[in-house]
């Protein structure tokens, strides 16, 4: 049998899950274990019910309050030699052994490497760094964007795409955190949004993970993404999430009451080439105290520079390219701290992952510099330029 102080701390470890459970009850699964004595080991089961909790041990239902769970385990165990006992909720699996002494560990993060190894082929990218947005406890969410299949693997062709978008919260929780600060709720803006792969991530993160409120506005041209992202919303319950159909090159945000409002981010994940302009220029224009863009596809401006220094480096079409890619961002880099942004500018995944691996940040913090702005449109001017950020952020001087 155990000794009285082995079972004092079984209690407290058990008060403990009692704390987690009514905190999370909606993510409970089970509480499940066994007592042995001698060879003999005898199964626990305990599940929730319409009046509480619902144990099975010995043969016997006994229906409990969860506070009332701590007292009865201990109770169980005080008759045996050991108690193993394994509480799962959220994709974790806390474990919690009793004998001579009482230790707790958790089982989830190897569960959750290699669940992921197994759902992914040779050529696939997964890496042993920590996810974020973790299987298991983000299963719904996963399952609902077709990152996860329905064994709850992440499916062999979604592999660059969960790394992309998880790394893509990496890089902006410390953003999410300053912008939220003193802020009740935060207003973000998906342009170009597409699938809205981003804002269901992004989502679940802030109200899942980091406990902040925030709404959603989803926009783009196309009336079918728009449907869809609607739909997917409505299956996960995500009442904070509208999508709408429009041009970014002309909306203003606006709040419930159809007033001129300031978002706090407006982001845009691999918006084809000008729509990233346009994303930008929306972010600008409506004073957005954070912009994130990850450009994609920078053909704009690819025939107009003036490549006459580079005639004999870029006559390998791929270094043109490459060339005018970074020309293009940093313009619009340019023209972001023309308009009171700091802005970084950084690697958010593998060239392995995909080759449009460039995330700019900005966020507000002056007025508008028109001395910059001379400077960007004189850069233009002397590469042959004519880009679409200046043309559309001529009418905001």
């Amino acid at each position: 049998m155990m000794d009285r102080q082995t079972l004092q701390k079984l209690k407290l470890m058990l008060s403990g899950i009692v704390y987690r459970l009514n905190e999370e009850t909606e993510y409970f699964q089970e509480l499940e274990g066994e007592f042995k004595s001698g060879t003999r080991l005898f199964p626990l089961k305990c599940t929730l019910s319409e009046d509480g909790l619902l144990i099975n041990f010995e043969g016997r239902n006994i229906y409990a309050k969860a506070e009332e769970l701590p007292e009865i385990i201990s109770d169980f165990a005080s008759r045996f030699e050991k108690a193993t006992l394994v509480y799962k909720a959220r994709g974790e699996a806390l474990i919690i052994e009793a004998d001579k002494t009482v230790t707790m560990k958790t089982r989830y993060l190897e569960e959750e490497k290699e669940e992921i190894l197994r759902g992914h082929s040779e050529t696939g990218t997964i890496s042993n760094r920590n996810y974020l947005i973790k299987p298991g406890k983000a299963d719904d969410l996963l399952k609902a964007i077709d990152i996860m299949a329905e064994n709850g693997k992440i499916k062999n062709d979604m592999v660059r795409k969960y790394n992309q978008i998880d790394h893509f919260v990496e890089l902006l929780e410390p953003m999410l955190k300053e912008l939220s600060r003193n802020k009740t709720e935060l207003k973000i803006v998906d342009c170009a949004c597409g699938k809205s792969y981003l804002s269901f991530v992004l989502n679940y993160y802030l109200r899942e993970v980091m406990k902040i409120n925030c709404k959603f506005m989803g926009i783009d041209i196309s009336e079918s993404v728009v449907k869809s992202s609607r739909e997917i919303a409505r299956k996960l319950n995500y009442n904070n999430m509208n999508f709408a159909v429009g041009d970014i090159r002309t909306l203003l945000y606006q709040d419930e009451e159809g007033k001129a409002s300031q978002p706090d981010l407006v982001v845009s994940l691999h918006a084809c080439d000008v729509a990233t302009d346009y994303a930008i220029a929306y972010g600008i224009r409506n004073r957005a105290r954070g912009i994130v863009v990850v450009p994609c596809c920078h053909s704009e401006l690819l025939n107009q520079y003036h490549y006459e220094p580079f005639k004999d480096i870029i006559k390998h079409g791929i270094f043109k390219a490459r060339l005018a890619d970074v020309l293009t961002d940093g313009i619009r880099c340019m023209i972001l701290e023309a308009f009171g942004y700091a802005v970084s500018a950084v690697e958010y995944v593998s060239p392995l992952d995909t080759p449009k691996n460039l995330l700019i940040r900005a966020v507000f913090t002056g007025r508008f510099d028109k001395r910059k702005y001379d400077n960007c449109k004189r850069m233009a001017d002397e590469l042959g330029a004519d880009p679409m950020l200046l043309k559309q952020t001529a009418n905001l001087i």
